[in-house]
C-alpha cells in the first residue's frame, strides 16, 4: 500500500478484515450441508402490504409483457426465454431485474395480464435463481426484492391457486431467513440499513416474523440513530439517500400502525429530520444540488413524499451535522459543500468536492457541479468524484481527497476516500441586506496549502461576489519548490449560454429566461472550456466551465463576481414612426 499513511492502513485493514469475515459467514451460511437453515418451518401467510410510494408507469407493463426488459440503459428481448435465463448486458441491469421494482408498472396496468405476468415471472425466477444466485442474493438486490414481493403481494397473489400461495411464501420466507443469517454481510451505510428496514417490512407483514418484532424494531433504532445526522441528512452526505430512506421509511412507519404498534420513536424522529432536508437541496426549479454522489432529481417522487410533510416549513440554513450551507437572498439561492469527507466505510460513492457550490437564480440553475448519471455510473464515477468535477478550486490537477482505487480488495471494500480535508472552518454572517460565508479546508496541505473561500450575496439577489485565498498552511509565505498550479472553475448548467468577454476578464451568460448575468474575474483571465453535466434525467450533456488558471505565488488571491445585468429599455421610436405603427402603415427601410 504504497503512498498510504499507516493510521490509513490500519484503517483500511480494519474495514477489509470486517468485510472479509462478513462474506466468509455468508459463504458458511450457503454451504450444502446447511440447506436447512433455510427451510421454511411451517407454512407462513401475509398480514398487510404497505404502499409503494415509488413512481410507476402503467406503459411500460405491455413492454414487459412483451418481453423488453428496459433497465439502466440496457434492452433485453427475451425472445420467449425467461429474463432470469440469459446473459445481462451489465450487472446494474441484473440488479434492477432481480430486485422486481419494476413491478409497480405491472400493478400500475391492473389487469387479469398483467397479474398473470407478474406470477409468471416471480415463478421463473423462483425456479431458476430461488435456490441461489451470486448477483440475485447479493444483500442490496435481496432487500428491495424482499420489499417489492411484499409490497406488490396484491398483484402477485390475487387470484392465485393455494399451490402457487405456497410456493411465493415458502421462497419469501427462505429468502428472509437467509436475509437476517447474512445481515452483517452488508456493505456499512445506506446498504446496511436497506437490509435492516426489509427486515423491518417481513416482521411485520409476515405471521411467522412476528416473535422477531422486538429485535428488529431495536436493530432499526439503533441504525437509524448511527446514519441519520441531528440536522437530518445521511452519514454518507450523499443528499439521494434521503429520498431512498423516506420512499421506505413512510411505508414502514404505517405498518406499524396497521399492526396496532406504536413506530419506534427514532423512526418517527429520522423522518423528522429528513424532511427538512429535502427541502434545503432543493433548487428552486425542483432539482437536488449535485453533491457526493447526487444524480438526476425525480420530481414525481419529492412530490410524493412532500405530501407526507405535514410541518412544510422553512429549510434551515445551516446543516453543520452534514456539511452544508444553504444561502438565501431574495431571488438567488447558493448551496455550498462545507464538510470533511465521511468516514472510510461510508465514503464508497463520496466526492472531493469540498468548498464547491451551485449557484440559482430567478429560478434558474446557472453554476453546478456535475453530479453522477443514472445510469453507466461505473464508467463516470471516479471522474465524477474527482474535485474538477464541482465548480471549486483545484491544486495541480490533483483532488483533495484521495481515492483507494487500487489492490486486490475493490470488490471487497469498493473505493472509499483514504484522506481528505481534515479541517473544516466556517464563520456565516447574515445582516439584513447582506450574507457572508467564509470556508477553509486543508485537502492541499500536502502541497503546503489552505484554500479559502469567501462568498457574499448582495442586496437584491442581484450579485454574488467571491474571493479564493490560498494561504500558507505554515509561516508566511508558501514551500519553496512545492507546486502551486491552481484552477478555479465554475461548471454552468447546460442549458446556459455564454460567451467569452473580449477583454478575456469576464464572460456574458444568457439563461433560459433570457436574463443576461455576467461573470467577471477582475485582474484575472477567464478560460471557457468544455465541461459535461451528469445529473440530467436525459444522460450526459455537453456544457462549459468557467476556469481561472494561475499559480499560488504570484496570485494568491482571486476575486470573481457574479452579477445581474439590467434588461436595456427597447429605445423609443420616433413620432413620426409612431404614427405610422398607429395607422398599421409599414415602416419603410433605411
Amino acid at each position: 500500500m504504497a503512498g498510504v499513511t499507516v493510521g490509513e492502513r490500519t484503517r483500511l485493514s480494519l474495514i477489509m478484515m470486517r468485510r472479509g469475515l462478513r462474506r466468509a459467514g455468508g459463504r458458511v451460511n450457503n454451504l450444502p450441508l446447511l440447506p436447512w437453515r433455510l427451510i421454511p418451518r411451517k407454512s407462513d401467510r401475509l398480514l398487510l402490504a404497505p404502499q409503494d410510494l415509488r413512481t410507476a408507469d402503467p406503459t411500460r407493463a405491455s413492454e414487459i409483457y412483451a418481453g423488453r426488459f428496459a433497465f439502466a440503459g440496457k434492452v433485453v428481448i427475451c425472445d420467449g426465454r425467461s429474463p432470469f435465463e440469459l446473459i445481462p448486458p451489465s450487472e446494474e441491469w441484473a440488479a434492477e431485474l432481480c430486485s422486481f421494482g419494476w413491478l409497480r408498472h405491472l400493478r400500475a396496468a391492473d389487469s387479469a395480464i398483467t397479474r398473470a405476468n407478474a406470477r409468471a415471472l416471480v415463478d421463473e425466477w423462483i425456479s431458476l435463481q430461488g435456490s441461489w444466485h451470486p448477483l440475485a442474493w447479493r444483500p442490496d438486490v435481496l432487500s428491495r426484492r424482499v420489499i417489492s414481493w411484499i409490497s406488490q403481494a396484491p398483484l402477485i397473489l390475487q387470484d392465485v391457486d393455494a399451490a402457487f400461495y405456497r410456493r411465493f411464501m415458502r421462497s419469501l420466507t427462505r429468502q428472509v431467513r437467509f436475509m437476517r443469517l447474512n445481515a452483517a454481510e452488508a456493505r456499512e451505510g445506506a446498504p446496511h440499513l436497506q437490509v435492516t428496514v426489509a427486515l423491518a417490512y417481513a416482521t411485520l407483514c409476515m405471521a411467522t416474523q412476528e416473535r422477531h418484532i422486538r429485535s428488529i424494531t431495536k436493530r432499526l433504532a439503533d441504525e437509524l440513530d448511527a446514519q441519520i445526522l441531528p440536522d437530518g441528512g445521511h452519514v454518507s452526505r450523499n443528499p439521494g439517500i434521503i429520498i431512498e430512506l423516506l420512499l421506505d421509511l413512510l411505508p414502514l412507519r404505517q405498518a406499524f400502525t396497521s399492526r396496532n404498534l406504536p413506530p419506534p420513536p427514532e423512526l418517527l424522529n429520522a423522518i423528522d429530520r429528513m424532511m427538512p432536508m429535502l427541502r434545503f437541496f432543493r433548487h428552486d426549479d425542483g432539482n437536488f444540488a449535485l453533491f457526493n454522489g447526487m444524480g438526476p432529481t425525480a420530481p414525481d417522487l419529492i412530490a410524493t413524499i412532500l405530501a407526507y410533510d405535514d410541518v412544510r416549513g422553512e429549510p434551515i440554513s445551516n446543516a453543520a451535522h452534514s456539511g452544508y450551507q444553504r444561502l438565501r437572498l431574495d431571488n438567488m439561492l447558493v448551496l455550498m459543500d462545507t464538510g470533511a469527507p465521511p468516514p472510510t466505510a461510508v465514503s464508497q460513492e463520496a466526492h472531493a468536492g469540498c468548498l464547491a457550490f451551485e449557484l440559482c437564480v430567478s429560478g434558474q440553475r446557472l453554476v453546478v457541479n456535475c453530479g453522477v448519471p443514472a445510469i453507466n455510473k461505473e464508467s463516470w464515477r471516479q471522474v465524477a468524484r474527482a474535485t474538477p468535477a464541482h465548480s471549486t478550486v483545484t491544486f495541480n490537477n490533483a483532488s483533495s481527497c484521495r481515492f483507494r482505487e487500487e489492490g486486490a480488495f475493490r470488490e471487497l471494500i469498493g473505493v472509499p476516500i483514504i484522506d481528505g480535508p481534515s479541517r473544516v472552518s466556517l464563520a456565516r454572517n447574515e445582516h439584513e441586506d447582506s450574507i457572508i460565508l467564509r470556508a477553509s479546508h486543508d485537502g492541499y496541505a500536502r502541497f503546503g496549502i489552505i484554500h479559502q473561500r469567501a462568498i457574499m450575496l448582495t442586496p437584491g439577489g442581484r450579485k454574488l461576489e467571491g474571493e479564493d485565498v490560498f494561504m500558507p498552511t505554515h509561516g508566511d509565505m508558501l514551500p519553496l519548490g512545492a507546486l502551486d498550479a491552481f484552477a478555479v472553475r465554475f461548471h454552468l448548467h447546460p442549458s446556459v449560454k455564454a460567451s467569452r468577454r473580449q477583454d478575456g476578464h469576464g464572460a456574458m451568460l444568457v439563461l433560459p429566461n433570457k436574463d443576461v448575468w455576467s461573470f467577471d474575474a477582475h485582474e484575472d483571465k477567464v478560460e471557457l472550456e468544455e465541461s459535461v453535466y451528469l445529473g440530467g434525467s436525459e444522460g450526459p450533456r455537453r456544457t462549459v466551465q468557467l476556469v481561472i488558471y494561475g499559480h499560488a505565488r504570484q496570485v494568491p488571491r482571486v476575486h470573481w463576481t457574479f452579477s445581474h445585468t439590467p434588461r436595456q429599455a427597447a429605445p423609443k421610436k420616433s413620432g413620426e414612426a409612431a404614427r405610422r405603427k398607429a395607422k398599421d402603415e409599414p415602416e419603410l427601410p433605411l
